[in-house]
């Protein structure tokens, strides 16, 4: 445990001078930056064709997002069909099989990095570095635009430029649309002044630990042990250390190799390890502490950070109690699948963290986690905001914020309403239809998975099998990416079936928040009175944590009992 409070203790220390760095940016405030980057950035407006001081409405933010992602997928998919024609192919890997290539780019594209290839020999150098990696840099931005233009709809939308000074500019209760910022700046200014510089500066670390980091194509080396039965064996190398500082500050997950941060290559020495596990949630605690000096309610990030921080260190401590000092954690099968040079809470704390955000990445296999601790990272995954991604996990955050705000009006009498507006009817229906996306999605593809064991493939037929299942769901709809191995999931129904939860995972997840902003930007200011429910308290806080834990674990135990937990006392029994 000491090394998950160290750990957490460095990305609070860093994080607070980041976020509120990523705040200013965001704000679009002058800086000494401005030199360096401001001339790339007109650049980049003037090839999009925007102005980045004009606004936009909600629907114009969401509708630039949708083209963006549209355009941005259709390029990758059509490269991942076409690499083994295109440059930077040392190593002569083939194309890519469609379906394979349409999950793939959704998987990338919805920041969600599950990997139904190995990466070390199924994709080209140019697609790792092009696609991959830039949709590793990119995708986390786009999330975070979307949750910053959702701060601007609950806490302080302007008029429309468009509309100042006319009767929709001069009330909220007129009902005019309002600014909620510009999404080509926000992005634009959140990659090249936040993100890339970042990428580079854990690029060189991990560099210097050992990363490989190099364009040439790996050597073909004689095995040690002649009676492998191998002549030669080819080792992969390729430009890893950008992509792994990319996939680790980004929550996105996805590894060069085919065991992600098991490998050596990947992850060789302790401090590699110490520095990819910071990186976890280094940048989700960063948007935490951008919230204050952003949306100017500094007590406002006390409430975010307090809950989240409660729920990171109840689920690090059960995964690594259960890991490492539970009945079941002597089994010697436990240590398959295992990385034996970081030892159990090592394993254990990265097995939290990265579901606890929507990385995905691994430093042991998953699939030979503790039933219990595998049973903390299904849950991490299904509330989806201790930390969550970037972006995403605050717009999850702010789901369960608003619905806490209107139940605890409902039992106490007093008017449910967030920054002086008012939660109404057509906003709960919204964000109620949104948390029941989840179960119709991930229990129901369970469901047909399960009923039909041709297609799930999966590798036990007993409660951890089930798990399996629901692991892979789960994840793909918590946009995560680490998956309980043993499955067959290079199958064309695991790549489709998964493209589905991917896209309903992601898209109504930061599109009906921001429209539910959009709404409430609109809505009258009120002032406090006697009556005024105040959020930014120890008790909501509690009432928030309980609400979460209600509209998440309650409605998944059943599975969570029939997977993992009737594993653990199956194991149980037996020791």
């Amino acid at each position: 445990m000491t090394e998950a409070l160290f750990v957490l203790l460095l990305a609070v220390a860093l994080g607070w001078p980041l976020g509120r760095h990523l705040a200013r940016v965001l704000r679009g405030e002058r800086s000494r930056l401005d030199r360096l980057f401001g001339p790339l950035e007109r650049a980049i407006y003037r090839a999009l064709g925007t102005d980045p001081r004009r606004g936009m409405s909600w629907r114009g933010y969401a509708k630039a997002f949708a083209w963006s992602n549209l355009a941005v997928g259709a390029i990758v998919w059509l490269q991942f069909m076409a690499q083994a024609w295109l440059p930077l192919n040392p190593d002569g890997v083939p194309n890519l099989r469609w379906d394979t290539a349409l999950h793939t780019m959704v998987s990338f594209l919805t920041n969600t990095n599950q990997q139904h290839y190995s990466g070390q020999a199924q994709l080209s150098y140019l697609s790792q570095m092009v696609a991959i990696v830039g949709l590793q840099v990119a995708t986390p931005m786009m999330g975070l635009a979307i949750a910053a233009a959702t701060l601007r709809g609950l806490f302080g939308a302007r008029p429309r430029a468009a509309e100042a000074g006319t009767a929709a500019g001069r009330g909220a209760t007129d009902g005019g649309e309002r600014d909620l910022g510009n999404y080509w700046a926000d992005v634009t200014r959140a990659t090249l002044r936040f993100m890339l510089p970042l990428c580079l500066l854990w690029t060189v670390l991990l560099a210097w630990q050992g990363v490989p980091a190099t364009l040439r194509a790996g050597p073909t080396l004689a095995p040690l042990d002649a009676s492998a039965g191998m002549q030669a064996q080819k080792i992969p190398l390729g430009p890893v250390a950008p992509m792994v500082a990319a996939k680790q500050l980004g929550t996105n997950g996805g590894g060069w190799y085919g065991p992600n941060s098991a490998m050596p290559l990947e992850n060789p020495t302790p401090l590699s390890n110490l520095l990819e596990t910071l990186a976890l949630v280094l940048v989700p605690v960063a948007v935490v502490f951008m919230i204050g000096p952003f949306t100017g309610r500094r007590r406002l990030t006390a409430l975010v950070f307090g809950c989240m921080l409660s729920m990171s260190l109840a689920s690090a401590g059960l995964a690594i109690g259960s890991e490492g000092h539970s009945a079941t954690a002597a089994g010697a099968a436990l240590m398959e699948g295992k990385e034996t040079r970081f030892g159990a809470d090592a394993s254990a704390l990265w097995a939290a963290l990265t579901t606890q955000t929507s990385n995905g990445s691994v430093n042991a296999m998953h699939d030979s986690l503790a039933p219990l601790t595998g049973a903390v990272a299904i849950v991490d995954m299904l509330i989806n905001a201790i930390w969550g991604g970037i972006g995403c996990g605050l717009q999850q955050f702010l789901v369960y914020l608003l619905l806490g705000v209107f139940l605890a009006g409902l039992m106490t009498g007093r008017t449910p309403e967030l920054g002086g507006r008012k939660i109404e009817a057509p906003e709960v229906r919204l964000l109620a239809l949104l948390v029941l996306l989840q179960p119709a999605t991930v229990l129901g593809l369970s469901a047909i998975a399960v009923a039909f064991p041709a297609l799930a493939g999966n590798s036990n037929p007993g409660f951890h099998g089930l798990g399996q299942v629901f692991y892979e769901y789960a994840s793909a709809f918590a946009n995560n990416g680490s998956g309980f191995e043993g499955l067959g999931d290079a199958s064309p129904w695991w790549n489709l079936s998964c493209v589905v939860a991917l896209a309903l995972g992601r898209y109504p997840a930061l599109l009906v928040p921001l429209a539910v902003a959009g709404r409430m930007a609109k809505k009258r200011v009120a002032p406090e009175g006697a009556g005024t429910l105040h959020v930014e308290t120890p008790t909501f806080a509690l009432t928030l944590i309980a609400v979460i834990a209600i509209l998440t674990v309650l409605q998944f135990l059943p599975a969570l009992v029939l997977g993992p937990i009737a594993e653990h006392l199956t194991l149980a029994a037996r020791a």
